[in-house]
C-alpha cells in the first residue's frame, strides 16, 4: 500500500489542523493505521493508531484529548484532527500502515510509510 499525506502547515498556538493520508494499492480497512511524528533532534514517536475493522483508537499521552484519528474506508483515507496545537507538536508527521498480526507493542510493525507532512506551531 502506498501512502500520501497532506494537510500540514503553519499554525499559531491553539489552532487546528487536519492531516489526511490517502492510500492506494490496497484497502486500508485491512490495516492498522497510525500517525507518527519526528521533531528536530528527537526520535520518531507514535501519536495515534486505529485498529483495522473499526477497532480501538490509541493515543500518545501527549496528544490525548487534543488529537483524533479516524478513517474513511470509502475514500481509502485516514485523518488526524489536531486541536489545541502547542509548539511541542511541531514535527514532520507520517502516516503508516501495519498489516494484521500480533506485535510486541502498540507502535511496532508498521511497514508502509508516507513521505510526511510538516506541521509547525508558533507562539
Amino acid at each position: 500500500v502506498q501512502l500520501v499525506e497532506s494537510g500540514g502547515g503553519s499554525v499559531q498556538v491553539g489552532g487546528s489542523l487536519r492531516l489526511s493520508c490517502v492510500a492506494s494499492g490496497d484497502t486500508i480497512s485491512r490495516y492498522c493505521m497510525g500517525w507518527f511524528r519526528r521533531a528536530p533532534g528527537k526520535e520518531r514517536e507514535g501519536v495515534a493508531s486505529l485498529e483495522a475493522g473499526g477497532g480501538g483508537e490509541y493515543y500518545a499521552d501527549s496528544v490525548k484529548g487534543r488529537f483524533t484519528i479516524s478513517r474513511d474506508n470509502g475514500k481509502n483515507t485516514v485523518f488526524l484532527q489536531m486541536n489545541s496545537l502547542k509548539p511541542e507538536d511541531t514535527a514532520m508527521y507520517y502516516c503508516a500502515a501495519r498489516p494484521p498480526g500480533t506485535y510486541p507493542h502498540l507502535w511496532f510493525g508498521y511497514d508502509h510509510w508516507g513521505q510526511g507532512t510538516q506541521v509547525t506551531v508558533s507562539s
